[in-house]
């Protein structure tokens, strides 16, 4: 399974989606690490990301995930993330059954404040508005609200994901 953690900059994908990997035991990536140079040099300048700034990324964030699911490798994608048309490519048309979105969801003050006292990355403060304007919150996700502390939501994340399996495992066996 790959389980990809979406939400705005400052949300805490990089932060719960490692805590998620190792408590799941699988692989994890931060898809910041593979935005070009000039991508990270306009967020850190304030300037939100185009479609085109973003296509070459999101192809490479899907092969990543079509590999992890060719070598059946379960692993933790941390990635915005923020349009439908982005988490429809990052999660196959029609949808990968072993790829699921889950959600950090959070109110703008508290993600401004958590984004004040991060330091060393390149989106800061800045970007924020507009990747609030530009979210379109998944229709199909585990959503957590991440008002909790990272252990907090990793719990929250594990118990829904548990449910959820156990879920499709009693629809396949009726069926």
């Amino acid at each position: 399974m790959v389980l990809i953690i979406m939400g705005v900059t400052g949300s805490g994908k990089t932060t719960i989606g490692s805590l998620l990997a190792t408590r799941l035991g699988c692989t994890f990536a931060d898809a910041d690490t593979y935005h070009s140079p000039a991508n990270k040099l306009k967020i850190s300048q304030g300037i939100p990301l185009t479609d085109d700034d973003r296509a070459p990324w999101l192809a490479t964030l899907h092969n990543l995930i079509l590999q992890w699911l060719a070598n059946q490798q379960s692993a933790v994608l941390a990635c915005s993330a923020l349009k439908h048309s982005y988490q429809a490519e990052l999660c196959g048309t029609p949808p990968y059954p072993d790829v699921q979105l889950v959600y950090l969801k959070g109110n703008p003050d508290l993600i401004a404040s958590r984004l004040r006292e991060r330091h060393n990355h390149f989106a800061g403060e800045a970007i924020l508005a507009s990747q609030f304007q530009t979210l379109e919150p998944p229709t199909d996700a585990t959503v957590v609200d991440i008002a909790g502390t990272p252990a907090e939501i990793v719990e929250q994340i594990v118990e829904q994901i548990s449910k959820q399996t156990i879920q499709q495992t009693i629809q396949q066996t009726i069926q």
